[in-house]
């Protein structure tokens, strides 16, 4: 029941969604190649890019809780059953499909088992480091206040935070797993999105795989905002190729704007979806030199993120605060923590997945003399790729490309696979034959299957475990998952005062609400555990602080000052990490 409550609450959002993103879409126009999964799932996406800057008006506003969601909502259900009819008549009778053959069934089985623990990975209680860091304590905070804020006690307050608004209206309607449903959700329709782009501009096969190579690289157990982008800027290049494809000047010129939208909505949800724009700018302007329609495709991408560009430039001088420091100034950050927050960027730059080497093969396929779409992919693949390694080399940096590079690897792959089955056929032409090459490439597909069955199950049966329905099952994953979560939910539900923490950055969202410390920012470590005991009691009952808790990789060496327990009074202890009370001042 708790996984089929959580999944009904994500469809209902769903519907919502679509009702609203296909009262827009109806406006526009349809596409002149008709795919109606691939137009669900577009208006689907629309509508959540709607949500976000309905929501952020209303947080704006300082009216956002539970009735404003529960009422935008309701809202979109109502324009989903106004547009049921009209969906179904465009939609028109179901048409038969090709059978598929026996590679198709094993691609779609290998899905399938992708699919699997994909399902049940969001269901488990939030523990990933940056969604306890940042993302949902942000969330939680708009909830709570009811409007945008900076809270400088997260490590980065001024960062646009559109699709945390998602969060935080599931967490205004439920509790803190929905926030996992609403990520995978955006996760599902690029999926979706990818399977269909795949099939009409290539073969079934290359949609399937594609989608499954996605589909598993994607994080679907967190409230981590990557696979949301990737859905944007995906959503973006279809709008774009529709608009490229149109025969309609007025029609291409809505599309056009709604492709600036879904890139307004990624970039308003992180930085790194900037980068797509000089490509898009490019690709745009070799056909489309309009002022008006440049205009109105303006207009429509900084809708959803200006509010955060301007808020940022008018309050710090840096729109891109804090990564445009350099070149704008510091303010929450200075020169060492810049210098740290990227060094740590370089020293976790990894090489892509390897499902995704498949794109240096793209230029061999049949797909890419044969499609354009294919050939603009590949360059938008080549594109992310090439800018990707020059700025950081960190994987999750990749993740808003990684649906189309994987949709064209596929197509690399299956050219270099081609080419390698005809060298084995001309190597061994007794065997081709006799057909035994084909039976060989049958059962090697076949025992990769039944390797696939195997970590489907051991992944699934572990996210299975991870999924906590009571109360203690919850504190035990929680104990087990998240260092210092003890700790901080004794903090939570004992401190009355201001809270420091110390190497226990991934566990404030578990702790009272705010937490402050971190290794970079204006409570920087630096600025107080180096200090002698006494000094740093003095400076932290100096800034109203009651209590500080500490990380098991701190507590020892910080334990070990010499008077440290003549400031500090230990509270609470659990798995090495500790809060400690800091007494008051002896003459006092």
């Amino acid at each position: 029941m708790f996984g089929a409550a959580h999944y009904a609450a994500m469809a209902v959002f769903a519907v919502a969604c679509w009702g609203v993103g296909r009262s827009l879409l109806a406006r526009i126009g349809a596409p002149g190649r008709r795919d109606a999964a691939l137009e669900a799932a577009m208006a689907a996406a629309a509508g959540l890019g709607l949500y976000v800057c309905v929501f952020q008006a209303i947080a704006i506003a300082g009216l956002f809780g539970r009735g404003a969601v529960v009422g935008t909502v309701a809202l979109g259900l109502l324009a989903a059953v106004l547009q049921w009819p009209a969906w179904r008549r465009e939609r028109g009778p179901r048409l038969p499909s090709e059978p598929f053959g026996f590679v198709e069934k094993l691609a779609l089985v290998a899905f399938v088992l992708t699919a699997l623990p994909a399902l049940v990975e969001p269901l488990a209680p939030p523990a990933a480091f940056d969604e306890l860091m940042y993302h949902l304590p942000y969330a939680r905070e708009v909830l709570q206040s009811g409007r945008l804020g900076v809270h400088e006690w997260l490590r980065y307050p001024w960062f646009p935070y559109n699709y945390n608004l998602i969060h935080a209206g599931a967490l205004a309607v439920g509790d803190d797993v929905l926030p996992h449903l609403l990520s995978a959700l955006a996760g599902w329709l690029s999926v979706a999105m990818v399977y269909r782009l795949g099939a009409q501009h290539a073969s079934r096969l290359t949609g399937l795989a594609a989608a499954a190579i996605w589909l598993g690289i994607g994080d679907y157990e967190s409230a981590l905002i990557d696979i949301s982008v990737a859905l944007f800027v995906l959503a973006a290049c279809t709008a774009l190729w529709w608009w490229r494809e149109s025969d309609d000047p007025a029609r291409g010129a809505r599309w056009l704007a709604l492709a600036a939208f879904f890139l307004g909505v990624a970039a308003g949800s992180k930085y790194q979806a900037l980068t797509v724009l000089p490509l898009v700018a490019v690709f745009v302007v070799r056909r489309e030199r309009r002022l008006k329609v440049w205009a109105l495709a303006l207009v429509c991408f900084l809708v959803p993120c200006i509010y955060w560009y301007a808020r940022n430039a008018v309050m710090t001088g840096d729109p891109f605060n804090p990564i445009g420091a350099r070149l704008f100034g510091f303010t929450n950050w200075n020169a060492a923590d810049y210098k740290n927050q990227f060094d740590d960027v370089r020293a976790h730059a990894a090489w892509p997945n390897g499902f995704l080497w498949g794109v240096l093969f793209a230029p061999f396929a049949l797909a890419w003399k044969r499609s354009p779409a294919v050939r603009a992919a590949a360059v938008f693949s080549l594109y992310s790729l090439g800018v990707w390694a020059l700025t950081s080399r960190y994987p999750r940096y990749l993740a808003a490309s990684v649906p189309l590079i994987a949709l064209v690897s596929v197509v690399g792959w299956q050219a270099l696979l081609a080419r390698l089955a005809d060298g084995l056929r001309r190597a061994l032409p007794a065997w081709n034959a006799r057909g035994l090459l084909d039976r060989a490439g049958r059962w090697l597909g076949v025992l990769l299957l039944l390797v696939g069955v195997g970590g489907s199950f051991y992944m699934t049966r572990r996210s299975v475990a991870a999924i906590a329905t009571t109360p203690a099952e919850r504190a035990a994953f929680l104990d087990a998952h998240v260092p210092g979560y003890a700790v901080m939910n004794y903090l939570r539900e004992h401190a009355t005062g201001r809270v420091y923490q110390i190497a226990l950055s991934e566990a404030i969202y578990y702790g009272p609400a705010p937490v402050w410390g971190d290794a970079i920012g204006p409570w920087r470590y630096a600025d107080f555990i180096v200090l002698p005991p006494a000094e740093f009691a003095r400076k932290l009952r100096g800034l109203g602080f009651e209590a500080i808790a500490v990380g098991a990789s701190a507590a020892p060496t910080l334990a070990a000052q010499p008077g440290f327990l003549d400031h500090f009074a230990l509270m609470y202890e659990k798995a090495g990490a500790k809060a400690y009370r800091i007494l008051p001042a002896k003459n006092d």
